[in-house]
């Protein structure tokens, strides 16, 4: 006996695949910052030197005095000459008193004449130095600097972006050029 056999034949499905790949950008955009520097503080703190020059010794050696002192001077020069001249009077009246019994009448007053008007020997010649050393007096009291110096921290501002990511997802489309098929036949 003979047993019916079955054949099946197939067809593969065709298909024409159009792919669109799918695109992807990713952006990072640089941070945001900005940086500021305060300036520093700076304090400065001075007080004044004091320079004193006392040149009173030095302008009175070089005969520069004031008007005061000056009367003053010329007061004590003018007393102290007129008691000489006192003196020297009364001196003179003594000498003409003691001798004027004795005859000598002229040669008393000629050698009174001669002691008041006769060559005087001059004073020793010298080098002076003027003004004397040291009449010059200096003082001098330094001033004082104090800096104070603070320095200010940076002022640091950052952002951060957040990247820009674009993604476009592919696409896939299809045209079907062959169906699939099953034959079955039976064969007898």
């Amino acid at each position: 006996m003979r047993l019916p056999q079955i054949q099946i034949k197939t067809t593969d499905i065709e298909m024409d695949l159009n792919i669109a790949k799918p695109r992807q950008e990713i952006r990072q955009p640089k941070a945001t910052q900005t940086i500021e520097q305060p300036a520093a503080i700076l304090e400065i703190n001075t007080t004044r030197g004091v320079l004193k020059i006392d040149s009173s010794q030095a302008r009175r050696d070089l005969g520069l005095i004031g008007p005061l002192e000056s009367s003053s001077n010329y007061a004590e020069k003018g007393k102290q000459d007129s008691l000489k001249g006192m003196a020297r009077r009364a001196r003179e009246g003594r000498q003409l008193m003691e001798n004027a019994g004795k005859d000598q009448g002229r040669a008393i007053l000629q050698n009174i004449a001669k002691q008041n008007h006769g060559p005087k020997r001059a004073g020793p010649y010298n080098i002076k130095f003027v003004p004397s050393i040291g009449s010059v007096k200096i003082d001098y009291t330094p001033g004082t600097t104090d800096v104070n110096i603070t320095a200010q921290k940076p002022k640091i501002y950052a952002k951060v972006n957040k990247p820009v990511h674009e993604y476009t997802p592919g696409k896939v489309t299809g045209t079907m050029i062959q169906r699939p098929r099953v034959d079955i036949d039976v064969i007898g």
